[in-house]
Order: structure tokens, then C-alpha cells, then sequence
């Protein structure tokens, strides 16, 4: 075996080796990636609950489906795990933070415009900055319902 032959399937071996690696990584990610804005009080009436205020959670975690997700009103109630992982301005995501939000609204008939229209989820004021600094108008996120 030549020593050039040997050099191809050693690439050959790394870039299979690599590739099962990425696979195998996608399949076990179940988290799907989005935008997030954020919009403030008052949120009552909501899409999903109306005038019912004990549909907040006290954590104040909760958000407003994006058109997306809103799955003409089965989101009510969802929950999804929520993490930034990236926005314009530098150091907006805060490492390592996840947050659980249930789904309360519609956004495209919240109370409250969102920062930004045509998210993902509009999240409350509070589920916002629990996952990013300062009140840029939209950030890139991984949720996993």
C-alpha cells in the first residue's frame, strides 16, 4: 500500500468518522432554533384565556405564540424550554441560562405589540430578561417544547 493510497483513507476514515459524529449529534437535538421578542403589561385580555388572571405563572415566565407555533390556538398552554444563544450586540445572551415559559397568547392579537414582529414567541418582560441583558428588540433562540 502506498503511503499516498494510506493518506486518502485516512481522510477518507476521518471525514466518515466526522460526519456519523454530526449526525448523531442532529438526531439526539430535539430543540428547534427561532427568534424571540419581548412586549410588556398590561396582557389581559389574552387569546387564550381572556380576562382569567390566574393564567400567569408567578414565576411571570409566559409568552405569546408566534404565528409559527401558534397551531391555530393548540399552543395554549404549552410549555417550551427557552435559551438565547445569539443577538446583534455582543454580549446580550446570558450564558448558560434556560428558562420554561407557558404559552398565554396569541402575538398577533396580544394586548401589547411585541419589540418585533414575526417571532417565534414573544416572551414577557420578565422571561425576556431572565435570558438576555439590556431590551435589544429581538434575539435568536433554542426552544424545546
Amino acid at each position: 500500500m502506498t503511503s499516498q493510497h494510506f493518506s486518502s483513507s485516512a481522510s477518507f476514515l476521518l471525514l466518515a468518522v466526522s460526519l456519523l459524529s454530526a449526525a448523531a449529534l442532529f438526531r439526539l437535538s430535539s430543540a428547534d432554533i427561532g427568534t424571540a421578542s419581548h412586549y410588556r403589561a398590561p396582557y389581559l385580555p389574552t387569546a387564550c384565556y381572556g380576562n382569567e388572571a390566574a393564567q400567569f405563572p408567578s414565576s411571570n415566565l409566559f409568552a405569546a405564540a408566534g404565528e409559527g407555533v401558534w397551531d391555530n390556538g393548540a399552543s395554549c398552554g404549552r410549555q417550551y424550554v427557552v435559551r438565547c444563544i445569539s443577538a446583534v450586540a455582543p454580549r446580550t445572551c446570558i450564558p448558560g441560562q434556560t428558562i420554561r415559559v407557558r404559552v398565554v397568547d396569541r402575538a398577533l392579537s396580544s394586548v401589547t405589540r411585541p419589540s418585533r414582529g414575526g417571532t417565534t414567541l414573544v416572551l414577557s418582560t420578565s422571561a425576556f430578561a431572565a435570558i438576555a441583558n439590556g431590551s435589544p428588540g429581538a434575539i435568536n433562540i433554542e426552544y424545546q417544547q
